[in-house]
Formats: C-alpha cells, structure tokens, sequence
C-alpha cells in the first residue's frame, strides 16, 4: 500500500487537489480589497454627477499573463432623469470595429445602483463609498462569431473632478480570463 495513502487516507492526487484548492482560496482571501477601504477618500464618486454630459475613455483589454489584446476609445454621453442615469457608449476598437452599449442605471436608497444594458444578463449590481464603485456582473462577451458568458468585477475609482479610473476582472467559471483598464476623462468641468 501506498505510503501517503496510509497516512492520510486520501490518494495522493485527491490530497494534492485539495491542498492546491485551499491555497487557491487562501490566497484569494488575501489579495481581496473591500469597498468599505475607500469610504474616507475624496472626491466622493457619484456616477450621475460625473457622467453627465459627455465623458471620453481610453482603454485596453489584457490577456491573463499580461498581453495587450486590444485597445479602445470610448465617447460617453450620460443623461440624468430623477434617479436615472443613462449612458450611451460609444466604441472604437484598434481594429476599426465599433461597439454600442446603453446602460440604464438606477440609484438606490443605499448608495447602491443597478444597471441594465443589451449584452449584460440580467443585472448589474454596485455600491459607492467614498471615491470608489464596486459592480457585479455577467457580461455577454463576442469572441470570433461566438458569445460567452463572463463575469465582470469591476472596480471605479475617481481621482479628481475629471479623471476617474476603471479596472476590471473578467472571469469564466471562477478562472480570471483577462482584465480590462479604462482612464476616464469629463469634458467641460
């Protein structure tokens, strides 16, 4: 009989899985930031002021070991109707291709938001404190006449009144597929 098998109980493929899994999470735990860590910094983000009227964005999507992918400009108009903020995208890939998507989101009581877009399923849900807004979401991704399913942990920070920066974890079945970063910058303030 196997030694580790006698020790443990467990075959040694099975107890190396298990010690892999929990490093996995260990780790994870570690390198987790809360949104409760930005309550105190300024400016205070509040995406009805800062988006209204129109916004550009830069930005690029990464592979998971780091590669550049694509490149994309982005024109943002928003518009504000009581507690709803519309945002009309507009993409501009480096390949030439362009991309639409119109948000609607909605304030909460909470500091809390929910959003709807055309290739988000179901609902985006997010919270501001301080100069930061965490999302959550399923994004409905194209990939060569192709669509998956990916979940977005999105993560905006505002640095000053016209800047703000953005960057997203984009993940498949728990796995991190890839990061998006975006700079923001307001028009006109």
């Amino acid at each position: 009989m196997d030694a580790k098998l006698m020790r443990t109980g467990l075959p040694a493929r099975l107890w190396k899985g298990i010690v892999l899994a929990l490093l996995a999470l260990a780790l994870g735990g570690c390198a987790s930031q809360k949104l409760s860590d930005y309550a105190s910094k300024t400016p205070v983000f509040d995406p009805a002021v800062f988006f209204k009227g129109r916004t550009e964005a830069w930005g690029m999507f990464q592979k998971r070991g780091g590669e550049v992918a694509r490149r994309f400009h982005v024109v943002v108009t928003g518009t504000v109707e009581g507690n709803t903020l519309t945002l009309d995208e507009r993409f501009r890939y480096d390949d030439g291709e362009t991309q639409t998507r119109v948000w609607t989101l909605v304030r909460q009581g909470d500091n809390s938001w929910r959003g709807r877009a055309g290739d988000v399923i179901g609902e985006a849900i997010g919270q501001t404190a301080g100069n930061a807004l965490h999302w959550n979401y399923t994004l409905l991704l194209p990939v060569n006449d192709k669509q998956y399913e990916v979940q977005m942990d999105d993560w905006m920070y505002q640095m000053d009144e016209r800047t703000l920066i953005n960057r997203t974890s984009m993940s498949k079945f728990g796995v991190e597929v890839g990061q998006v970063t975006l700079f923001f910058r307001k028009e006109g303030v």
